[in-house]
């Protein structure tokens, strides 16, 4: 009943309303009388009017804007991925790109499309925009800085920070001295370009240097400590520097410069005794809410929209009010990583690369086109690197480092990155620099960017010592048996320190467990790196109070986590690498309807019949693309479970395929020994019969444990049987084969270990 007068209701208003639309229309037709009235009536016309339609709505600024933030977005990330891929930070790729898109190489050989896609007059919006993203962006780098790191390590640290950059600053100016003439744009006076390029050559990209010591494992160590507090010191006064420079240039000298300095002070005062109190109280009241209301996250985007605001107008630049807004930010590591999430995806990944690009239009390396412009070039890298890297090595060398911690310490300061592009881009729009010197200066910056890696390499493979960052490599060569786990969430990583600990507990002397927790690296902040380390192995470390069972951890950050777990589990020397793989193999498409059968008996007769499988080991793989990247490069046994919520392992089945099975039963035979596992053996294939060393090795285990073997005599496998086991344990080949098979053993078995000799 509802249904039928819903549809009637439907066709009177649709319909009478309709009616009405027709009849206001036909009546306005009438009120086109003596009007001069133009039609169209030629077709060719309305195909012009609308190509000349649509080529309005393409040129128009909009539209303009939305083409540019598409092609610069997939740019800057395939730049970007491609030299994650060779081991650099992405932002160099993400600056490459800018320079790809810009004059030097679009440009240059299409420059139809280029002034298309970039028409001079669109580039103040994508500036205006560019610098939104700069804005934010400098909020999450203030919010990452530890200032109670500064306060507990800032005495060595001081040191190594100041010089570097005193020391760079100094050769600077000392490098402006020679090329003012030259380079120095009409009308700029001597202190303005030589304030700049010191500052130039003076900074630090803390936020490229933090990744890199985080994904070499290097953040634990005293050494990484020191140099992420040089870091954040060092970016605090180049921050202030640069601010007192910018008022310096703005107000032409020193001493007219003071008003702006004056105001300056002002506000950093105002910002630390009144702003942050202000902000820690509404902290402590919405710090421990799993999220904040948009009233509360207003007053804080407000607070930095006004900072931000207040240094532009008194001189001394937006970014350094959003600096500061990220810094006073509450002393609470949850409240500011929501920040963090709420800001750090639309800066880093939609509006960062405009920036990048920007910079890249504005950076034509076809100036750099004589002998002479290329020395200059690279004099400027040069002074550059001995100012910044040999600085810090030397200041390092003289608090108390040795050679190789200083020398490390110097590669990882002369790091310059986004943070370098910032302020070229802030003596560009000033004036300060003319195209050829930004140009020079942003080849400085990538080269010295691109070094970072290859020069730790260097250092580390000229002074090899007994010290590695990697902390499982510094495991005792003295351990008989060894098992890295490496687990992702923290139920898997349960369920492997179980059975982990089966293989290990009366070995306990002459064995060790390993947990390794791999992230990425965008996912993770220098200010809360040890929280988040405590909280993701907070509830292995009770598991393993609860198992009796002694733990080593390692938390490292990484930029590929497959690649990196085989190589730890490669250098560490393991015996055993363990990983997790969820549920989600027997509920995906790959064993089709085969996974809805309840069927109580197998025959395992027929089932050999179904076994024609592919060639290909990972063709139709039942793993994940993680996983089998994770088999292919480890050069270790690795054993891969499919947990189904294992507690313990006292029941085991163990089906033996082929000969090349042979290698389970020393896994059996731990399992026997360690937690009094009872073994049950299904012989498909009649192994026992055909091959002799299967049979030695089978009898040898029933002769030795009697009470803990059954060699299953009957071929036909029953339901209940597979489901009263804890666990499987199959060879990678034979679980291969069963999935190409789509057994229906795969419906009822428990957890299962897929081991890979």
């Amino acid at each position: 009943m509802n249904k039928l007068k819903n549809t009637v209701f439907y066709f009177l208003v649709t319909g009478g309303f309709s009616v009405l639309i027709y009849w206001i229309l036909t009546q306005g037709k009438l009120l086109e009388a003596g009007r001069s009235i133009v039609h169209v009536n030629s077709k060719n016309t309305l195909w012009g009017e609308f190509v000349k339609s649509f080529m309005q709505n393409l040129h128009h600024p909009l539209a303009i804007l939305l083409a540019q933030i598409i092609t610069i977005i997939i740019v800057a990330r395939l730049f970007g991925w491609v030299f994650r891929k060779i081991g650099q930070p992405s932002v160099i790729g993400e600056i490459i790109a800018g320079i790809v898109l810009g004059p030097s190489l679009l440009g240059m050989y299409l420059p139809e499309f280029s002034q298309v896609l970039f028409p001079a007059e669109s580039l103040g919006n994508l500036q205006f925009l560019s610098q939104i993203g700069l804005i934010l962006f400098m909020f999450v780098i203030g919010m990452e800085l530890d200032l109670k790191v500064l306060k507990n390590k800032a005495n060595d640290a001081l040191v190594i920070s100041h010089a570097s950059i005193v020391i760079p600053f100094a050769l600077g100016i000392g490098l402006a001295y020679y090329i003012y003439h030259r380079f120095a744009p009409v009308g700029v006076e001597f202190l303005a370009f030589s304030l700049f390029m010191g500052i130039a050559m003076s900074i630090t990209a803390f936020p490229v240097l933090a990744r890199i010591v985080q994904e070499r494992g290097m953040h634990k160590t005293r050494l990484g400590t020191i140099v992420i507090t040089c870091a954040a010191t060092d970016d605090i006064t180049a921050w202030c520097l640069l601010a007192a420079v910018i008022a310096i240039v703005k107000a032409g000298t020193f001493l007219s410069s003071l008003y702006t300095i004056g105001l300056a002070l002002l506000y950093v005062l105002t910002m630390i005794f009144v702003v942050k109190p202000f902000l820690k109280r509404i902290g402590d009241l919405y710090g421990s809410k799993s999220k904040l209301n948009k009233p509360v996250v207003a007053i804080f985007f407000l607070t930095l929209i006004m900072s931000a605001y207040a240094t532009e107008v008194i001189g001394i630049h937006a970014l350094f009010g959003a600096f500061m807004t990220g810094a006073i930010m509450p002393d609470i590591p949850k409240f500011r990583s929501l920040f963090i999430d709420k800001v750090e995806d639309v800066s880093v990944i939609l509006l960062l690369p405009l920036f990048f690009v920007f910079t890249g239009l504005r950076t034509q390396i076809g100036l750099i086109n004589d002998p002479y412009l290329i020395e200059v070039t690279c004099y400027i890298i040069s002074v550059a690197v001995a100012g910044k890297f040999l600085g810090s090595a030397i200041a390092a060398k003289f608090v108390g480092q040795n050679w190789r911690e200083s020398l490390t310490i110097g590669a990882l300061m002369n790091t310059r990155g986004l943070m370098e592009l910032v302020v070229l881009n802030i003596g560009y729009d000033l004036g300060v620099l003319t195209s050829e010197v930004f140009t020079m200066m942003v080849i400085m910056a990538l080269v010295t960017t691109f070094m970072t890696g290859p020069a730790l390499d260097i250092i580390n493979f000229a002074f090899k010592t007994k010290e590695t960052y990697l902390p499982e490599v510094r495991e005792q060569l003295s351990r008989q048996y060894k098992i890295l786990i490496s687990f992702g969430n923290n139920e898997k990583g349960k369920s492997l320190l179980r059975l982990a600990n089966s293989l290990v507990k009366k070995q306990k002397e002459a064995s060790s467990v390993t947990a390794m927790h791999l992230t990425l690296s965008d996912e993770m902040h220098a200010y809360n790196l040890e929280e988040l380390e405590q909280v993701r192995f907070e509830p292995i470390v009770e598991e393993s109070k609860i198992l009796k069972q002694e733990i080593n951890t390692l938390f490292k950050a990484t930029v590929d986590i497959e690649n990196d777990i085989a190589e730890v589990a490669n250098q560490g020397e393991y015996d055993l690498l363990l990983v997790g793989l969820g549920k989600s193999i027997f509920e995906g498409t790959l064993l089709g309807k085969v996974l809805g059968f309840t069927s109580s008996i197998i025959n395992p007769d027929r089932l050999l019949d179904k076994f024609t499988g592919k060639e290909g080991l990972f063709e139709n793989s039942p793993f994940d693309e993680r996983t089998r990247q994770i088999i292919s490069k480890c050069k270790m046994p690795l054993g891969v479970l499919i947990d189904k919520d294992l507690q313990q392992v006292k029941r085991v089945f163990m089906p033996l395929f082929s000969a090349e099975d042979i290698f389970l039963t020393d896994y059996a035979q731990r399992l026997i020994y360690n937690s009094d596992a009872s073994i049950s053996v299904l012989d498909i294939n009649n192994l026992v019969k055909t091959h002799f060393v299967m049979e030695s090795a089978l009898h040898s285990l029933e002769e030795k444990y009697p009470n803990h073997m059954d060699l299953l005599e009957d071929r036909i496998m029953k339901k209940e049987f597979l489901t009263q086991q804890d666990l499987m344990i199959i060879s990678l080949d034979s679980w291969k084969k069963l999935v190409d098979s789509q057994s229906v053993w795969l419906s009822n078995v428990p957890s299962v270990l897929i081991i890979k000799p």
